[in-house]
C-alpha cells in the first residue's frame, strides 16, 4: 500500500488514492480507533473494479494522522453519565471538526464533489458531511452506524465489556490480544475471519500506529455528539443504510432508525453480519455501494 499526507484542516492526515484519476470518486471513512486499513484490500480493490476512485484515510487521532496528545485522555465514562443526566460533555474535537477533515482532504485532491461512505463512527462523520456539505455529497452509505437516538437498544453486555477493558498499557502482545479477542466478539457470527488472516491484520495495524488514547477521545466526540436526528432529517443525498442484522455492538435498530430520519433512504440489512466487514461479504458490500453510486450518476 502506498500512503501520501497532506496538511488539511490544520492537521496532518493520511491518505491513500487508489483507482483512475477521472472517475467518480468514493470517500471511505473509518470508525472508532480504526486506521485507514481497516476497510479491506479487497473491498477497495472491488469498488475499483466497479469503476471508482477510491480515498481512505486515517481520521484524526488514529494510525498516522494527527494525534491530540496535548488534549489529554477523557474520562469517557464519566462522559457518558453526563450525557444520560442531559447535563453538556465537552470534547477536545467534534464530529463536525473530523467530518471538516473529510472535506478538507477532497479540497487537497481537488474533488469536487464524492460519494461519502462511512462505518460504525465513520458512518456519523458521514452523516455529517452529508448533512452540512450537500454540494460536496453525491450520495451517502452509512455502515452499522446510527442516529445516536438515545432511546436505541444499547450494545450487548459482552460488546461492551470488551470495549471497555482495552488495555492502556502498551505492552504489544497484551494489545494484539485484545484486539483479537475484541474483533471475536463484535465480529459477524455468520462470517468469522480465519485466524491467520485476524491475527497477521491486527500485528500489522499495531505496528503501522497502534495509538489508544486517541480512541478514548474519538469516543468522546461520539459522547458529546449525541443525538443526530434532527440533522439527519436535513440530509437530501440518496442515501443507503447497510446494517448487519447480528451486529452486537450497534443493533439493528439503530440502522433502522438511521434510515428512518433520512428522507427517501434504503435500508439494506444483511442477516449473519455483525461489527465489522467480513471478507466473505465484500463482493455484497461492494456491488450495494456501487449500485447505489452508480444510480445517482445516472439519476444526475
Amino acid at each position: 500500500m502506498t500512503t501520501a499526507q497532506t496538511t488539511a484542516n490544520g492537521i496532518t492526515i493520511t491518505y491513500e488514492d487508489k483507482g483512475p484519476r477521472d472517475a467518480p470518486t468514493i470517500l471511505l471513512v473509518m470508525g472508532l480507533g480504526g486506521q485507514l486499513t481497516l476497510w479491506p484490500d479487497e473491498f477497495v480493490d472491488a469498488l475499483n473494479g466497479h469503476g471508482f476512485r477510491t480515498i481512505r484515510y486515517d481520521n484524526r487521532d488514529v494510525g498516522l494522522s494527527t494525534r491530540f496528545d496535548a488534549a489529554g485522555v477523557p474520562n469517557v465514562k464519566w462522559m457518558v453519565v453526563k450525557s444520560m443526566l442531559g447535563l453538556p460533555v465537552r470534547s477536545a474535537y467534534t464530529l463536525a471538526d473530523m467530518a471538516a477533515d473529510g472535506v478538507a482532504l477532497l479540497d487537497h485532491l481537488g474533488i469536487d464533489r464524492a460519494h461519502i461512505v462511512g462505518a460504525s463512527m465513520g458512518g456519523m462523520i458521514a452523516q455529517h458531511i452529508a448533512a452540512r456539505y450537500p454540494g460536496r455529497t453525491l450520495s451517502l452509505t452509512s455502515i452499522m452506524s446510527s442516529s445516536g437516538n438515545r432511546r436505541l437498544p444499547r450494545a450487548r453486555k459482552e460488546a461492551m465489556q470488551v470495549l471497555a477493558n482495552r488495555p492502556m498499557s502498551g505492552d504489544p502482545e497484551d494489545m494484539i490480544a485484545y484486539s483479537v479477542r475484541a474483533a471475536r466478539v463484535i465480529g459477524s457470527p455468520a462470517y468469522p475471519a480465519a485466524e491467520e488472516r485476524l491475527q497477521r491484520r491486527v500485528r500489522a495495524d499495531f505496528e503501522r500506529g497502534w495509538y489508544p488514547q486517541g480512541v478514548a477521545r474519538q469516543m468522546a466526540a461520539i459522547v458529546a455528539d449525541g443525538d443526530r436526528r434532527h440533522l439527519l432529517k436535513t440530509i437530501t443525498a440518496p442515501t443507503l443504510v447497510v446494517h448487519g442484522e447480528d451486529d452486537p455492538l450497534v443493533p439493528l435498530a439503530a440502522g433502522r432508525d438511521t434510515a428512518a430520519n433520512i428522507a427517501g433512504a434504503r435500508l439494506l440489512t444483511i442477516p449473519g453480519m455483525g461489527h465489522d466487514l467480513p471478507l466473505a461479504l465484500v463482493d455484497t458490500l461492494a456491488d450495494a455501494i456501487a449500485g447505489h453510486a452508480k444510480g445517482v450518476a445516472v439519476a444526475a
